[in-house]
């Protein structure tokens, strides 16, 4: 709630129109003093829905409180059927009327539920299936992510490999527990892209995704860096690498790159094997 203008609560206390009966302005005083606005110009706009109202639920007989003048029902009656206001007045003071009973009778405005967005449908999920496993299941970021398609998740070597594209061309060994749901979404994508599009050089790839996905409950964006940061955590567990550079006595990663340097890596068959990729 922005703080007010000096002034505002007296010029409230001051308000007394000629168009409106004492009681009503009375009504509008209190209420718009409850509802706190900013400014001068503001409050006036207030004072004088609060006010209109009153006087047209006063000609209806009921009682001038709160709870029953700023009822849901009441400022949708005097909306729809005062006399003498053009529509555009009729907006207006709708508009300020529900703004004061929000403030003042909040109990009788709850706030709007989410509405849900369609639900997933089975190739969304299975995008977003494929998405995690390629990104938690085999390390894959950016444009080798974007740019797998159905055709490129292959059984061989007694595992699951997927053949990634582009300039650093390779077989990668997909983590054993993701292998069913990779297949599967590699089967609903036949040859298109696993994780959708038409365009592999598309950007914000999971964002879309994701909103399709949310329900309407606005779930935070999916970072594939955290989903390869993952895939080399659970790797390097697999390898032992954390015993082998404390036995080593090794802190520094350019240390580590330095021995790098002179091995070749195997080959598929046993990166299958190494990398926890042997199909159960």
């Amino acid at each position: 709630m922005e703080p007010a203008e000096p002034g505002v609560a007296a010029y409230i206390g001051r308000w007394r129109p000629s168009s409106v009966s004492a009681e009503a302005a009375a009504f509008a005083r209190t209420v718009v003093g409850l509802a706190a606005p900013a400014g001068r110009e503001r409050a006036k706009s207030l004072l004088w829905a609060a006010g209109t109202l009153a006087d047209y639920a006063a000609a209806l007989g009921l009682e001038a409180v709160p709870e029953v003048v700023l009822h849901p029902s009441v400022i949708e009656r005097f909306a729809r059927c005062a006399p003498g206001l053009s529509p555009a007045a009729r907006r207006t003071l709708r508009t300020n009327q529900r703004f004061i009973a929000r403030r003042v009778v909040p109990q009788l405005y709850p706030a709007d539920a989410p509405l849900p967005r369609e639900q997933p449908t089975a190739e969304r999920r299975m995008r977003a299936a494929g998405l995690i496993c390629l990104g938690a299941g085999a390390g894959l970021i950016r444009g080798d992510l974007r740019e797998v398609r159905g055709a490129d998740v292959i059984a061989r070597s007694g595992g699951l490999v997927v053949a990634v594209r582009g300039r650093r061309a390779r077989a990668v060994p997909v983590l054993s527990r993701y292998h069913a749901p990779l297949l599967a979404a590699a089967r609903s994508a036949g040859t298109g892209l696993v994780c959708g599009g038409a365009d592999p050089v598309r950007r914000n790839l999971t964002t879309p995704l994701i909103r399709a996905l949310d329900g309407g409950t606005g779930l935070p964006r999916l970072d594939t860096s955290r989903l390869r940061a993952t895939w080399l955590a659970d790797c390097a567990q697999l390898l032992g690498l954390a015993t082998f550079m404390h036995a080593a006595g090794i802190s520094c990663s350019q240390r580590l790159g330095d021995l790098l340097a002179g091995l070749e890596p195997a080959g598929e068959a046993e990166a299958v094997r190494l990398l926890g990729a042997t199909r159960r």
